[in-house]
């Protein structure tokens, strides 16, 4: 194994929080981007050719030195890890309703769930899981919400992309009406939603 890739091996497992491959540039000044990815992939080929218990996984936009899926019951059950606090499934509900509709506003929320939202905004924004995103157009400018890395990270997941699509979901979500979009941008987004 090279200089670089012991480096990043150090780095990934080192951070608690994935990393992203230009915070991984700046352990060594004199390396590129380039070679930094091709380190990670000898990395990623060297756990996955020697068979180790652990992968480099790419979550929330940056890379981290994971546990292999098929261990995580056995890990589980010996209670190895830290178990992230629970979500109610109101929390659950609305983390859903903004990880789709993103940007989407506390008024959007409330017409889809059917109850006021502000308890459980607070709480998401308090277990850093959502953040304000900007502000709508529309009469009094409200705020828009959307997921943080961390929501990533908690599910695995690269990007928003990588979110099973809503056909695929057994629990379908039910578009906005059409009298309730808030400014022209949120009609952009719920119109490349259907």
């Amino acid at each position: 194994m090279n200089p670089l890739v012991q480096l990043i091996e150090a780095a990934l497992f080192a951070s608690p929080r994935p990393v992203t491959v230009e915070e991984l540039q700046m352990l060594d000044p004199d390396v590129s981007l380039s070679e930094v990815r091709q380190a990670l992939d000898q990395l990623r080929e060297h756990y996955d050719f020697d068979g180790h218990g652990v992968e480099v996984g790419e979550v929330a936009g940056g890379f981290q030195i994971l546990s292999r899926p098929a261990f995580a019951a056995a890990i589980e059950r010996a209670q190895l890890n830290t178990k992230p606090s629970r979500l109610s499934g109101a929390m659950l509900e609305t983390l859903a309703t903004i990880s789709y509709r993103q940007p989407v506003g506390r008024a959007e929320i409330e017409e889809i769930r059917g109850v006021n939202a502000a308890g459980v905004l607070r709480t998401l924004q308090e277990r850093g899981l959502i953040e304000v995103v900007g502000r709508s157009e529309a009469m009094g400018r409200p705020l828009l919400y959307g997921t943080t890395p961390l929501f990533l990270e908690l599910l695995g997941l690269p990007d928003l992309a990588n979110l099973p699509r809503s056909d695929e979901l057994s629990i379908a979500l039910k578009p906005p009406k059409p009298e309730m979009i808030e400014d022209q941008d949120t009609a952009a987004f719920v119109e490349a939603e259907s």
